[in-house]
């Protein structure tokens, strides 16, 4: 298996996996948008966007949907939970939650205040969707209240994919707007070996 990876992109999210799962597999680190800096990429991933990941003949383009097959294919782990388990449910819903509710907001946040020309930088657009990620992770805020994890009492998948969120929002300088329970559970994902090598992944290919 191989990942294509952008350092802390939403490929980010599948790495983590792989690194909490122990599984063996080969990274490409490339240079962001690799649409355009990493040859050959579109016969890759048509769509362009990261990350792209091939297993066995196919190739899936969604970082999500990439750790839930990891641990549906590769398991049984402590990472899935599974559909005879109370908190099934909301495992799938923090799932499809984190990147359609969570990071797309960021995704915009970052566009128009690092990636488009100067000209193009819309204040409004990050003010409109700064207040509306806010607003949605007002969820991970409830959800955790007397807890370490958001669901089935132990790190999951879906921990990485909110998770992931929530560290795009720490990058982007939103983090300090973060409530008590959504800080200390974003501080101690960031102190798990698996992520810590995620980073450490970077330096040791520079």
């Amino acid at each position: 298996m191989k990942l294509f990876h952008c350092y802390n992109s939403r490929s980010l999210r599948p790495l983590w996996c792989l690194e909490e799962m122990g599984l063996d597999y080969e990274l490409e680190i490339m240079p962001f948008p690799p649409r355009f800096e990493r040859e050959g990429y579109l016969d890759i991933n048509p769509l362009g966007t990261v990350p792209a990941f091939t297993d066995d003949g196919i190739t899936l383009t969604e970082s999500t949907g990439i750790c839930q097959y990891l641990v549906q294919k590769y398991g049984p782990t402590p990472l899935a939970v599974t559909p005879d388990e109370p908190g099934y449910g909301d495992f799938l819903n923090w799932l499809y939650r984190s990147d359609a509710t969570f990071t797309f907001p960021l995704a915009l946040i970052l566009r128009y205040t690092k990636l488009e020309p100067e000209e193009r930088m819309n204040p409004q657009v990050v003010e409109d969707y700064t207040i509306w990620f806010f607003s949605r992770i007002r969820a991970v805020e409830a959800a955790l209240d007397g807890k370490e994890f958001l669901v089935a009492d132990r790190f999951t998948i879906a921990d990485i994919a909110v998770g992931y969120a929530l560290h795009f929002g720490m990058r982007l300088g939103l983090s300090e707007r973060y409530k008590p329970n959504t800080t200390r559970y974003l501080q101690a994902l960031l102190q798990r070996p698996a992520f810590k090598r995620t980073q450490d992944i970077k330096a040791s290919q520079s």
